[in-house]
């Protein structure tokens, strides 16, 4: 099969992780003999055409190399804003579907598959393709994000997805949240997520490294409502130790949050860490709380069952639902509640079964989301849209 990859997001460099669940994907693909490329956007001047890991990648050029910014950096959406950042986007989309159209003329594209409806989904839309060549949308969660808040948004992605010869999303909650918010039947949406790096989760943790939590400290993450929750532990005569990875601009609120606390000198601040460092991070935690909402995935939750840390989750945490078990080696409670946040954790710290049956949810994660699986998955999405197109 000849398959185009569309995307806004793809690795620059060897270690990158920009869209690096999609180059997986692409590298899995091409592992099962299928012919490959991917077009994405410029970097700040970075395009023309390579050959990464084995995947030639075409990026595109669509501005002058200072406005080239839209992608990579996760904030499209604040850099479309306004006049400039407006026309910028329709040359990103205008060059895209350019590109595709000269693809498909000048070589054996059977399928073009792209990453989030917007730009990507739009490209192949207005590319106007047709029955020779079918496109594939995914649906990744940013650009699910977008359709509360724009009607314009809203009609074209209408238009994307009906136009789509198959439409994926990495989650369940993805797919109702489109048909809530465009009427798209959620029954045509086929949830399968990207690939991960299973082979980095071969470690298990030995329990006795306290709470750990993980993400952006953003208000969406929510992580302040862990800090609630260990304070409600130390009261309550349970002090563990707490660590924090990521970063962002919450940081410095919640460093004062912990010290009013009183629970500062058994609190870490590890900051950022990268994709093959998450391991080692994670340590032999006894339990990850992943508080935030309205997730597109998860991946913070099953990175941590993988490596047999249970995982307490709220049920306004959107995709991370599908992945957390409901008891044995995990938990849901309630959204905005660190009580039920604390008795959670405490649960899971008492039940000396917990890791195993983490480890056991973590196993079939391996199986369902090891590239060659997910990679199999698209083969048959594939088909389907190519057989009915």
């Amino acid at each position: 099969m000849n398959v185009l990859f569309v995307t806004h997001a793809y690795p620059r460099w060897r270690g990158d992780i920009a869209g690096a669940f999609v180059e997986r994907l692409a590298i899995a693909l091409r592992a099962r003999r299928h012919a490959l490329e991917v077009i994405a956007p410029a970097d700040r001047g970075q395009g023309g055409h390579e050959l990464q890991r084995g995947v030639s990648v075409s990026k595109v050029r669509y501005a002058p190399k200072s406005h080239e910014t839209l992608a990579y950096t996760g904030s499209m959406v604040e850099r479309g804003r306004g006049l400039l950042g407006t026309l910028t986007v329709a040359s990103l989309i205008g060059s895209q579907t350019r590109e595709i159209s000269r693809r498909r003329r000048n070589a054996a594209v059977e399928l073009v598959h792209a990453h989030w409806w917007v730009p990507g989904g739009l490209c192949a839309w207005l590319a106007r393709l047709g029955p020779n060549c079918p496109y594939v949308v995914t649906l990744h969660g940013t650009d699910v994000a977008l359709l509360k808040h724009s009607s314009m948004a809203r009609w074209l992605a209408k238009r994307v997805l009906r136009g789509a010869a198959g439409v994926t999303a990495v989650s369940s909650y993805l797919a109702r949240e489109v048909e809530r918010q465009v009427g798209f039947d959620s029954a045509q949406i086929v949830v399968q997520p990207m690939p991960i790096d299973v082979a980095r989760f071969e470690r298990t943790s030995q329990g006795g490294g306290g709470v750990v939590t993980a993400g952006r400290l953003t208000n969406q993450k929510n992580i302040g409502l862990v800090v609630e929750a260990v304070d409600r532990l130390g009261r309550a005569g349970r002090e563990v130790p707490f660590t924090i990875i990521g970063d962002g601009p919450e940081r410095s609120n919640l460093e004062c949050m912990v010290q009013e606390l009183g629970i500062a000198e058994r609190t870490r601040f590890l900051g950022a860490v990268a994709p093959e460092d998450v391991p080692a991070a994670f340590g032999d935690a006894d339990v990850l709380v992943f508080p935030a909402r309205n997730e597109g995935f998860g991946l913070v939750a099953a990175e941590a069952l993988m490596l047999g840390i249970p995982v307490v989750a709220t049920q306004g945490g959107g995709g991370v639902t599908d992945i957390v078990p409901t008891a044995g080696g995990g938990r849901l409670v309630a959204a905005y509640d660190s009580g039920a946040l604390a008795l959670a954790i405490q649960e899971l710290l008492d039940d000396p079964r917990s890791g195993e049956l983490a480890a056991k949810a973590g196993l079939e994660l391996k199986r369902r989301l090891a590239p060659d699986a997910v990679a199999a998955a698209f083969e048959s999405i594939y088909r389907d849209a190519l057989a009915t197109h």
